[in-house]
């Protein structure tokens, strides 16, 4: 048994459905990376299988529970999520931010530790934010609050880990230091990590298991050299495109068709599209 499914999901937002149907399984001590075009409900399927969005239908099972009828401390003991977009609250530092992490280990029986000071600290370390501990997180730029976000989620010390655009707002070069982090985690720490990622160079070059999403279902899943290939970016993402082997690590890479040619095959597919019929 997988520690974390979805079966027979429908999901949505009020009377707008984004999935319907979606079942899949998180392979135990995978990094996983969802992909797929804008609005195809990857988000949405990170929020369901994270508690965060009820299921009009079907469930989400953690540990073979419905994840919707277990206490929400014993989840948050289980299960991280980095969400999109997070607001800190008016005034704290960053130390108490990424502090905040360890509440749910501590309790009536259970208060601060020097090991819960020990984990913290090694979660700002590992997201390079030491210098930053008492600054404002209100004060920091994007880049450097999004890594604030990342080291309470690690503070959090879960076996699951869920993140939700764990790049946005980063330059290239923490990108890849964010990624990095995600990939040591997993293989150092055996943790399970589930990420939303817009860059699929990115996703193919980190992922264990890669999931491809379009119009709320899954299209593919399975290791990235089955699931990246120019016929699947195609259908998947609409692009005309070759897939190479990357020369540093062997993964796919994704090399987009020039303009002239995406160009021309367009009018191509505009040509041999059958005509309408009269009216």
């Amino acid at each position: 048994m997988q520690r974390l499914t979805a079966q027979s999901l429908t999901l949505g937002y009020d009377k707008r459905v984004i999935s319907r149907d979606l079942s899949l399984e998180i392979p135990d001590h995978s990094f996983t990376v969802v992909v797929g075009p804008n609005a195809c409900g990857k988000s949405t399927l990170l929020r369901a299988l994270s508690r965060m969005l009820r299921p009009e239908q079907g469930r989400v099972l953690l540990d073979g529970s419905a994840i919707h009828t277990m206490p929400a401390k014993k989840v948050a003991k289980t299960l991280g999520l980095l969400p999109q977009s997070s607001t800190a609250p008016d005034g704290i530092t960053v130390a108490d931010l990424v502090a905040r992490g360890r509440y749910p280990h501590q309790g009536l029986l259970r208060q601060w530790s020097p090991e819960d000071e020990r984990i913290v600290g090694e979660s700002m370390a590992a997201t390079r934010i030491g210098e930053l501990a008492e600054r404002y997180v209100d004060e920091l730029s994007g880049g450097q609050r999004q890594r604030v976000w990342i080291a309470m989620a690690l503070a959090q010390q879960t076996p699951l880990l869920l993140l939700d655009e764990p790049t946005t707002y980063l330059d290239i070069q923490h990108q890849i230091d964010v990624l990095d982090l995600c990939a040591e985690l997993h293989e150092t720490q055996g943790r399970t990590l589930v990420a939303v990622l817009h860059d699929l160079n990115h996703a193919a070059r980190y992922a264990t298991h890669l999931i491809a999403m379009r119009g709320g279902s899954v299209v593919a899943q399975g290791p990235p050299a089955e699931v990246v290939t120019a016929p699947l970016v195609e259908k998947v993402f609409g692009l005309r495109c070759q897939v190479i082997e990357d020369p540093e690590t062997g993964t796919p890479l994704v090399v987009p068709a020039g303009r002239r040619r995406r160009a021309e095959a367009a009018r191509e597919a505009e040509r041999a599209a059958p005509a309408p019929l009269p009216k």
